[in-house]
């Protein structure tokens, strides 16, 4: 297996599904010719023609409405918005009409459409280009919200995403990570289930959750609770937040009895929220001490002070012993 960057397995997860079934479609600003501003689709334009692979105008709510129109033809469209902080102008489309689809037609029509988007900080991108606006979907019933930490998980869950769903799936891409790490990751078909959290570290102790680029930061700081505290801690990458694994959820705090959760967008209303609250609700007897919540700021992204924004090793690392010492 060739060792890959989490931006080359999204590359061959699409490329793989076009192969795979000639209804899979690809559209989005710059993504033929140029391949994309991160080079995601590179190489797709050549292989399957303009008519799969279509450059749209910039205009996001056009983007998306087309591809529910493609989608309810037939067709499986992957929509690439450019940066997660231009999908607002397509908000509507997505949260009144595609994540509808099925429900208003009695179950008759589903809308297969995945919506592919970078996100998140760690680029210097400023406030327009490192935003984390997963809460918001994560609060439309009808849609399914996937954030892979890792290039495996990454071709596997979008080809799940593509290939496997009948429902809308937001496919949000860590671009912090996109060339940070390299990871064998196998070639041809392979599907990484939606809605099942994985085990990235075992634990006794403590049990953080985390997802995306976050993740990396996680188990930085697990490691290090570990060498120079002796903290053993559990790290659960949760890969799919909508629908999340419960279960998974829960088996890890019954076991350590202590959990922190780490995200980059904004705390309140984040999607940490709804963890928290769903430990609190099924796991209390289990619980000894407060649940915490390392994220970013409520605040807009900053240019400058990037680096204070976005949660640090050593942050999640100071909630790992606040927990474990409670």
């Amino acid at each position: 297996m060739p060792p890959r960057t989490l931006l080359q397995a999204v590359n061959d997860a699409l490329r793989t599904a076009m192969r795979l079934d000639p209804d899979v479609v690809v559209l989005g600003e710059d993504v033929g010719k140029v391949g994309g501003v991160f080079r995601a689709t590179e190489g797709l334009y050549e292989e399957f023609g303009p008519e799969r692979v279509v450059d749209t105008p910039l205009a996001e709510s056009g983007i998306v409405g087309t591809a529910i129109g493609m989608a309810l033809y037939g067709l499986k469209p992957v929509a690439e918005i450019q940066f997660m902080d231009f999908i607002y102008p397509a908000f509507d489309q997505i949260v009144s009409e595609l994540a509808k689809f099925r429900y208003r037609s009695g179950g008759e029509y589903a809308c297969p459409v995945v919506i592919r988007t970078p996100y998140g900080g760690g680029i210097k991108g400023g406030a327009y280009h490192s935003q984390s606006a997963e809460a918001y979907f994560c609060h439309t019933p009808g849609l399914k919200v996937v954030v892979p930490a890792t290039p495996y998980d990454a071709k596997g869950l979008l080809l799940a995403s593509i290939l496997d769903e009948e429902d809308p799936v937001i496919f949000m891409e860590p671009k912090r990570i996109y060339r940070a790490l390299r990871e064998e990751v196998p070639e041809g078909d392979y599907r990484v289930p939606l809605g099942e959290a994985r085990t990235a570290r075992e634990g006794e102790d403590v049990t953080v959750y985390a997802y995306g680029a976050m993740l990396h930061v996680a188990l930085a700081a697990a490691e290090q609770a570990e060498e120079e505290h002796d903290v053993s801690v559990e790290v659960i990458d949760l890969r799919t937040l909508l629908p999340f694994d419960e279960e998974a959820v829960l088996a890890s705090i019954e076991k350590t009895g202590r959990a922190v959760i780490v995200h980059e967008a904004p705390k309140t209303c984040g999607f940490g929220a709804e963890i928290a609250a769903t430990i609190a609700e099924e796991a209390v007897d289990h619980l000894a001490a407060p649940v915490v919540r390392v994220t970013g700021l409520d605040a807009p992204f900053p240019y400058t002070l990037e680096t204070e924004y976005l949660p640090s090793e050593a942050r999640v690392l100071d909630a790992i012993l606040r927990v474990a010492r409670y």
